[in-house]
């Protein structure tokens, strides 16, 4: 058999070895695939701590990839004690030894990216930009489609009384110049800049009159545009053939990291109450131009409870004494907006909801020790309506307000569990109340969360 190394007589030495097995005619089995990915994504509405578990996963990865949303995300990860604030930027870029990279499927505000590296640099992160590589088919968010956001905010609360409760980041104003094909991508920001000039004003008349109370000093706009295209072009890549080079080189650890969360989702979440991307496993596929033969584990991240930041149907919400222990011991505030997150019992059914469309392999569990001084704690494991156990998670934000929530009660375990570093440290109620989630999606836990720091994880297996 003849070595691939070698140039068989007759073919052009450029070309071989050949890169694809289509050059070949051969079929590619499942396991020459090349490099798997793997993906975190979270299983609630947000909040979840993803970026512990990224961040966790991330001191061994080559690779952190972000896939969708925008500077909307919030990841808080402490490391030494130093608590640094992630929103555009993956949280792996703490890790000097791997590359952080910024997918096709997310929106990127420039002045937002720059401000939150140089945050994080007075903090001590070290040469992040070095390590940051740009998709150069990531749409950009414009400080006007931020204002826009918030117009469209006030809009809604005057015409139907309720808002989305969106960050205000202009995020979805971005996807939806996206997908209404006027948006302006990196490799429009660093083509021929006066093609992009006249582009970025078309795209500010549409917006003008839409909105006509918005202004914009479009020459002061594009002046700090092209100020930053320069800072940004080093990073900059065809992420297509950058990630294709990354899955099938040498071996490589490479970690996606989702934002936003499961029912947060535009097709699968809470829908209108949700973001304008797919935080689901599809988005890692879409979101980075990889196919779905390279995703490995999808590790899912739930708290030990369930938050939701902002407007829409929230079934186990507790709106007593228990959701405000649960909202000031948990500190349940948005990384993005500060505002209260609403705070409820760990609610089942949109876990296991989460599971049908991610497919977990596991679960990281995070947060539980905020549930250490309970009596009792409830799950919610299924919704009635008019007395009906119903089998499905509700795409009507109508029947998901008058769903019963079905609950099964646990006694507390009244123990403080932040020290406890291994399975066996955790109290015996504690075990089973993990042993019971676990069971009932049918998705082993893979880590427990008992702090804030590094540390505070246990991992299982």
């Amino acid at each position: 058999e003849m070595r691939r190394d070698t140039c068989p007589p007759g073919k052009d030495k450029r070309l071989w070895p050949p890169s694809a097995p289509a050059a070949t005619g051969q079929k590619r089995s499942r396991n020459d695939a090349g490099n798997k990915v793997t993906v975190v994504l979270g299983a609630q509405w947000g909040d979840e701590g993803k970026g512990k578990v990224v961040d966790l996963l991330a001191t061994e990865a080559d690779f952190v990839c972000r896939c969708q949303g925008g500077n909307n995300a919030g990841h808080t990860v402490v490391v030494d004690g130093k608590e640094y604030d992630f929103h555009l930027l993956p949280s792996g870029i703490i890790n000097p030894k791997s590359v952080s990279l910024i997918g096709n499927g997310v929106v990127i505000h420039l002045p937002g990216l720059f401000e939150e590296g140089d945050k994080n640099e007075k903090k001590g992160l070290k040469g992040w930009e070095k390590r940051l590589i740009v998709s150069d088919r990531a749409h950009l968010v414009f400080d006007f489609h931020q204002v826009v956001d918030g117009l469209q905010e006030t809009e809604r609360q005057a015409q139907e009384g309720k808002n989305i409760g969106t960050t205000k980041k202009g995020i979805g104003p971005a996807y939806s110049s996206k997908a209404s094909r006027t948006g302006l991508r990196v490799c429009d920001l660093l083509g021929d800049f006066k093609d992009f000039s006249t582009r970025f004003k078309n795209l500010v008349r549409q917006y003008q009159s839409m909105y006509p109370s918005l202004t914009v000093d479009v020459e002061d706009q594009l002046k700090k545009l092209k100020e930053y295209s320069e800072r940004l072009r080093p990073m900059v890549r065809d992420g297509v053939y950058y990630m294709y080079e990354a899955l099938h080189g040498p071996p490589k650890k490479i970690l996606v990291e989702g934002a936003n969360a499961a029912l947060l989702d535009i097709d699968f979440g809470t829908y209108p109450f949700v973001t304008s991307s797919n935080c689901t496993v599809g988005g890692a596929c879409t979101g980075l131009g990889i196919p779905p033969l390279n995703i490995g584990d999808v590790f899912g991240v739930a708290k030990a409870y369930t938050t939701r930041v902002g407007i829409g149907a929230f079934p186990t919400e507790q709106l007593n004494a228990v959701g405000e222990l649960l909202q000031t011991r948990g500190h349940e505030v948005g990384v993005t907006t500060g505002r209260k997150r609403r705070c409820g019992w760990l609610d089942l059914v949109i876990v296991r909801y989460a599971h049908m469309i991610n497919g977990f392999t596991a679960i990281a569990l995070t947060k539980l020790d905020i549930l250490d001084v309970l009596d009792e704690i409830k799950v919610g494991v299924a919704y009635k309506l008019n007395g009906k156990r119903i089998p499905h998670f509700p795409a009507n934000m109508d029947v998901l307000q008058k769903v019963e929530v079905e609950y099964e009660t646990f006694p507390g375990w009244k123990t403080d569990t932040s020290a406890a570093r291994k399975w066996n440290d955790l109290p015996a109620k504690a075990q089973n109340y993990i042993r019971f989630i676990e069971n009932h999606i049918g998705v082993p836990i893979k880590w427990v969360g008992v702090g804030k720091s590094r540390e505070c994880m246990i991992q299982m297996f």
